[in-house]
């Protein structure tokens, strides 16, 4: 039996602040987010340290009791990396390295940005997260490159940083300007590439990260979309023709959101959010398994705001629905009801009821409820179609093959 070599992953600690605008269930939400993160850029989460203040201290983000403890847990248990919840401000970023000598100081926008750095397979996407990296290091190169220089890579280290070392602000904004342009260029093909995909609907696939957008793609489409269960598995859009009945359109498979998304990935990844402005329809794709799934689709509903897409037709999936779990409480017990309490068929009657849009519960899966959403797609890519193209008379009755296979076979 092979033994786990534990020294093979780089191990970081997590920092969280409980101030007045996050109370601490919300700050441990966002922690198990960040170990998430973490996870998925190939190391692990040695110890969490909370500290409740007012507000973050505008020297140091913690408390200087705090930091202190932190490097003594550091130093005493040979951890490496400390990696905070929040972005840290250059000042923030240069007043803990000092504080904490030899560790690695991260923020959630750097940790994000080297996930991305990873993920990103084809030179477009390259580039844009190559953007965003200079973006976040230029007003950060006094703490970044004597920091730099005494590591040896791991998180937060990939992409420019390493062979840059030796580099000034003014070759850094030449880069910065230099990668802008090509994106520019690139920005222009893709306009040009959209305009040019004939006479049907466009719709996108929206989301929080890891709800499940491309294997949903995959179900849909009959493709083969990357997917994997870990943040940011998908960087690079995807478009296929897909036919539901007698009805063509195109789906894309985009970026999914996340909470706190750094604002140089929002810049950098115009083009890829462009698919979703410029889409006709949207399905916003929802984890129902996730214990926030209500805080990941506000998270996504802003985003679609400060891109403006939130006005845009919408159908909601609910996707999952295989992992659901819930605490079903004893007729006797009289303690009061929570979110743990409630059950697959109530949130259904709750969103149903509630919803403006059009609402499916299904598994990606297992493909339950498939029937359901397909006809539910068709009806609504339908409308957009009739409107747009009235005199197109190719239409005729929806007949759905595949449900009738699945019938067949049972």
């Amino acid at each position: 039996m092979l033994e786990k070599k534990d020294h093979q992953y780089e191990k970081a600690v997590l920092v969280g602040l409980v101030t007045q605008n996050q109370d601490e269930t919300k700050l441990i939400e966002y922690m198990d987010e960040l170990e998430f993160l973490v996870l998925t850029a190939g190391a692990t989460v040695d110890k969490r340290f909370i500290q409740k203040l007012t507000q973050p201290d505008p020297k140091t983000f913690i408390g200087s009791g705090k930091a202190q403890e932190i490097r003594d847990y550091v130093k005493s248990n040979g951890i490496g990396t400390v990696i905070f919840d929040d972005e840290l401000s250059p000042s923030q970023l240069k007043n803990l390295g000092k504080e904490m000598e030899d560790v690695k100081i991260l923020d959630r926008t750097n940790l994000i940005l080297d996930i991305f750095a990873q993920r990103a397979q084809t030179s477009y996407a390259r580039t844009q997260v190559e953007l965003a990296q200079y973006q976040y290091l230029l007003p950060r190169l006094s703490k970044m490159w004597s920091h730099l220089d005494k590591q040896k890579g791991g998180i937060g280290m990939r992409g420019p940083g390493e062979t840059e070392i030796e580099t000034d602000r003014r070759i850094i904004r030449d880069r910065i300007a230099l990668l802008k342009d090509k994106l520019k260029t690139i920005d222009r093909q893709m306009a040009t590439q959209r305009q040019n995909r004939g006479k049907m609907v466009r719709v996108a696939l929206v989301g929080y990260t890891n709800v499940g957008k491309s294997t949903l793609m995959n179900a849909i489409s009959k493709s083969d979309v990357f997917a994997e269960n870990k943040l940011f598995a998908t960087l690079d859009t995807t478009v296929r023709k897909v036919v539901i009945g007698n009805l063509p359109f195109l789906l894309t498979d985009t970026v999914g959101f996340i909470r706190k998304l750094p604002t140089q990935l929002v810049e950098s990844f115009k083009s890829t959010l462009d698919e979703v402005r410029e889409a006709d329809l949207l399905i916003h794709v929802v984890d129902i398994a996730h214990e926030s799934f209500e805080d990941q689709i506000n998270s996504v509903n802003q985003t679609l705001m400060e891109i403006n897409a939130h006005q845009k037709p919408m159908i909601i999936i609910f996707n999952k629905i295989d992992a659901f779990a819930y605490e079903q409480k004893d007729e006797d017990d009289l303690t009061p009801e929570t979110r743990k309490n409630i059950s697959l068929d109530e949130w259904k009657k709750t969103w149903m009821s509630n919803s403006k849009y059009p609402t499916v519960f299904i598994s990606a899966l297992t493909k339950e409820n498939f029937p359901e959403m397909k006809k539910m797609i068709y009806d609504e890519v339908l409308k957009i179609h009739i409107a747009r193209f009235p005199y197109n008379d190719f239409l005729f009755e929806y007949h759905d093959d595949e449900a009738e296979e699945l019938e067949s076979e049972d």
